[in-house]
């Protein structure tokens, strides 16, 4: 029985695992087919490649692209993408200078309320110098005793309205779809039911997402509702686009659940992955 989770982080972006532990633990879980989508780099997929050979699990080349939309932050994942064509590395290497940047305001406004040396420390705990995003600042405060957890932390200091949030411009929409079609990717629409957005405004969103070349809705992921999850089926059914499957694992004691730990798509949801052969993978 295929066991498909198309969502995964690594220590390459903000995950806690190494790209092959990551894929260790999926195999261990049963997975079948496993995609690595670090965000805004894809430095891990090598790695990760030669690890689900090993491990004997069909693997798919992915990444997971930061965009602004209107007043949201929203994010576009990349599947089965060509991680060497020129236009997908030039346009994620220009959002990494900018999370650079971002990342040092963070840890100014930090300071501002008595959290010092957060920049420092959130570069710290991560692996990749590139890629600094908030879970690192957040296992620095809990580290430094000032939240019990990471999610105690965001709470309190990195979301929207708390001190430590940087509001920040990343890509355009219809530029990251370019950049994954170019790729030869398929984009999809990553937890849609995390966007704080109203039925119209998430209408909007998904028309656009359409318009620019989009494909597919993320379905089925750990932080959707049983409800979100019919919702988003719906949408998939009625605008004949595909549906997709992934756990958006960042890693033990941090995710909702671990890789291959899913419900399987709702009936009549035409799946992503049925538009490619392990044969046929970048």
């Amino acid at each position: 029985m295929e066991n498909i989770d198309l969502h995964n982080h690594s220590r390459v972006s903000d995950g806690l695992l190494s790209p092959t532990e990551l894929v260790r633990l999926a195999a261990a879980n049963g997975v079948t087919t496993l995609a690595l989508t670090d965000h805004d780099d894809i430095e891990g997929l090598e790695e990760a490649k030669a690890a689900a050979n090993e491990a004997g699990v069909d693997f798919i080349n992915g990444v997971e692209v930061s965009v602004t939309w209107g007043n949201h932050t929203i994010h576009v994942v990349g599947l089965n993408i060509n991680p060497k064509q020129s236009e997908l590395v030039e346009g994620l290497r220009q959002i990494r200078e900018g999370r650079l940047a971002r990342a040092k305001i963070i840890g100014d406004e930090l300071a501002k309320v008595g959290i010092h040396g957060a920049f420092e420390g959130a570069l710290r705990f991560a692996e990749n110098p590139n890629i600094i995003a908030r879970p690192h600042f957040a296992r620095f405060i809990v580290e430094q005793g000032y939240a019990k957890n990471v999610s105690q932390v965001f709470k309190r200091y990195l979301i929207k309205g708390k001190p430590g949030f940087v509001k920040h411009r990343w890509a355009d929409l219809a530029d990251a779809l370019s950049w994954i079609r170019a790729a030869d990717g398929i984009p999809v629409l990553a937890h849609p039911g995390r966007y704080e957005m109203g039925k119209a405004q998430m209408d909007l969103l998904i028309d656009e997402f359409v318009g620019h070349g989009g494909l597919a809705l993320e379905v089925v992921t750990s932080n959707h509702t049983k409800d979100q999850v019919e919702i988003f089926a719906n949408h998939v059914r009625k605008r004949n686009l595909m549906a997709s499957r992934g756990s958006d694992f960042h890693g033990p004691g941090e995710s909702f659940c671990e890789p291959g730990k899913l419900p399987e798509l709702p009936y009549g949801c035409k799946p992503v992955w049925q538009t490619w052969s392990s044969q046929s993978t970048h």
